[in-house]
């Protein structure tokens, strides 16, 4: 039999940000609290994490959010932001309100500039943040870019050299794959994350980028069915996508 850590009742949603600990005391006393159907009557119980908890205990009517560790998928619309701190929307804000008082606290992994759109993942897992964002991972992130003039023709042997440097930096780039789907639109694929890095490659080439949106993440791609601000909960198999290591065609890259 599997052997699952515990938790307390009432620590367990206080964490999962339900509301103070006095509060989830009143919801046992009410017996709106239910674990199988059946009303919990300790909130100091001891409460089993197994995978099938969210599904089996119920608050206030309502199956419980998924506890930690939690991946979501946002395809991020245009115009939110990816900081706490930044001015204006932010993508926090497309999440049920009580997921901003969650503890771990839910983080993008990276960020996608505010008028930038498309995958974003979003975690309160940080072993799994720090491996997405390593660059000893090297996951490749793909973009599609819209640009304001049409591709010269020698943007691609540029941005594969790892010679491009980035106006204000010593260090050259990473070797980037750039494929152009029409001539004023080009997809590309990176290993780094460096600050507004594609505007600024392109910037760099004498190009501006119109708009900007990421497609992939590692092998796993943005779901078509996932409309602009809406998420879902990503499963293993997703995070597995994430963390693979499919840099073979991103040039010089092993």
């Amino acid at each position: 039999m599997t052997a699952y850590p515990s938790v307390r009742l009432d620590r367990l949603l206080a964490n999962l940000g339900y509301g103070s600990r006095r509060e989830i005391h009143g919801w046992v006393r009410e017996g709106s609290i239910r674990l199988d159907g059946q009303p919990l009557v300790d909130a100091g119980a001891r409460i089993q994490l197994a995978s099938d908890l969210s599904e089996r205990l119920t608050v206030r009517g309502v199956r419980m959010d998924p506890p930690a560790p939690l991946v979501l998928v946002m395809n991020k619309p245009e115009g939110v932001v990816c900081s706490h701190k930044e001015p204006g929307r932010s993508v926090y804000e497309l999440l049920p309100a009580r997921w901003r008082s969650r503890t771990p606290a839910l983080s993008t992994v990276g960020r996608l500039d505010r008028d930038t759109t498309g995958l974003l993942l979003i975690t309160d897992d940080g072993p799994f943040l720090h491996r997405v964002i390593s660059p000893r991972t090297h996951a490749p992130k793909r973009y599609i870019a819209s640009l304001d003039a049409p591709i010269r023709g020698d943007e691609a042997a540029i941005f594969a050299s790892g010679e491009l440097r980035l106006e204000g930096e010593d260090r050259p780039l990473a070797p980037a794959q750039l494929e152009v789907l029409e001539p004023r639109i080009a997809r590309l694929t990176l290993i780094e994350g460096r600050y507004h890095q594609v505007r600024r490659m392109f910037s760099a080439l004498g190009n501006r980028v119109i708009s900007l949106h990421r497609d992939r993440i590692g092998a796993l791609d943005l779901p078509e069915d996932l409309e602009p601000g809406a998420w879902r909960i990503l499963d293993a198999e997703g995070r597995g996508k994430v963390l693979s290591s499919s840099t073979d065609s991103v040039p010089g890259v092993a």
